[in-house]
């Protein structure tokens, strides 16, 4: 037997031999060529992982052992046709799974550029949010500053609102103080001045003689600008500071500032108060005393009312005073809102209120008119 030496090794194992016995059964046919052997081959091949190139050493030598068998170079032998043609079938199942793997290689090249897209897309995406993040981390620390900077002005704020509130009931205290005096010095120096020129007028006019009748007369008329003018004192000093207040309490006080105050304004003012509204100190009652006086005012000024009645009761822990109307009504917010006189005098009232730690409460209505209520701690159990 003639050994043709080949360029390259053959594959190991049982394939080259079974390759072999499968082309010389295909060559010793003489019946029309059948690929499935051949396939078969190329499947067996493709399975132990052989390439187009292993499949052509084993053709190669298994075409140099048939060659003392068979006759490859007669020219009317078909025997190289017919080794050709099972070569060829058993490339069939491997040329086919190359195909495949190019395909599959072809899709994850494309997947692969598409992954490649993604993560660029998702990188750039990460950059982005990342920059966001940082914007937000810097927005966030200046809210935050922002914040404590607020809260800062918040309590400056709050340390202004007190110490103007304090400097508010500093300047009705003053105030009070003052009426105080300015109300001694109306009753013991210009009430008692007048009073004397009144006295001797009266005396010059019974001195004068019956000749001096126009003396009289002018007299007279002196005597009568002098009462007017003590009479108009008196009601000055009795608004600034009642006398009545200090001496004989709160009670007495309202019923003479309303009698007084009703006369003059045609207007009807009923009191009903609670006796023991006296055991209340000399600040408390002054307080109440001016919220009721700023009330009655602003009735008389806007509301065009006919009755005003005064209420002052006993509730648990407080004294009650309540001033109710029967006039006009008036936006409350909107006037505490306001700029303007009216609103410096509800803004007193409330001052005063708060100064002896009690509260002010407004409210108006269309055909009920006006109700001031205010209320003051009272425990009269507690006092020393």
């Amino acid at each position: 037997m003639t050994t043709i030496p080949l360029s390259k090794k053959i594959p190991h194992g049982k394939l080259p031999a079974r390759y072999l016995k499968e082309l010389r059964t295909h060559l010793g046919t003489k019946t029309p060529g059948n690929g499935d052997r051949a396939q078969g081959m190329g499947r067996a091949a493709l399975a132990e992982g052989l390439e187009v190139l292993d499949m052509a050493l084993m053709h190669e030598h298994a075409m140099a052992v048939l060659a003392t068998s068979f006759d490859f170079v007669g020219t009317l032998s078909d025997s190289i046709p017919r080794a050709g043609f099972f070569f060829t079938q058993a490339l069939i199942p491997v040329e086919a799974a190359q195909r495949a793997t190019r395909t599959t290689n072809r899709l994850l090249r494309q997947r692969n550029e598409t992954l490649r897209l993604h993560t660029a897309a998702l990188a750039k995406g990460n950059r982005r949010l990342e920059r966001e993040i940082t914007r937000r981390k810097t927005g966030e620390a200046v809210i935050l500053k922002g914040k404590a900077q607020y809260q800062t002005l918040f309590l400056e704020s709050q340390t202004m609102q007190r110490k103007l509130r304090q400097l508010t009931r500093q300047i009705i205290s003053a105030q009070e103080d003052e009426r105080k005096e300015i109300s001694r010095e109306l009753h013991d120096e210009v009430v008692q001045t007048l009073v004397g020129i009144n006295v001797q007028l009266s005396a010059l006019s019974k001195g004068a003689s019956v000749g001096l009748s126009h003396l009289r007369s002018k007299i007279a008329s002196t005597q009568r600008l002098v009462e007017h003018s003590v009479n108009e004192v008196h009601r000055f000093a009795r608004e600034l500071r009642p006398a009545v207040l200090d001496d004989l309490g709160l009670i007495p006080a309202l019923l003479a500032y309303g009698k007084s105050l009703a006369v003059r304004k045609k207007i009807k003012i009923r009191l009903t108060a609670f006796g023991g509204v006296e055991a209340l100190g000399s600040t408390e009652r002054t307080v109440l005393f001016r919220v009721a006086q700023e009330a009655l005012t602003n009735v008389v000024r806007h509301a065009q009312a006919t009755r005003i009645e005064i209420v002052i009761s006993k509730i648990p822990g407080a004294i009650r005073m309540e001033i109710s109307d029967d006039g006009k009504s008036f936006q409350v917010a909107q006037v505490l809102q306001a700029k303007n006189h009216k609103r410096l005098g509800l803004v007193g009232m409330r001052e005063r209120i708060e100064m002896v730690g009690g509260t002010l409460t407004l409210s108006s209505a269309p055909g009920t008119g006006t109700q001031v209520r205010a209320e003051i701690p009272f425990n009269p159990e507690k006092k020393p």
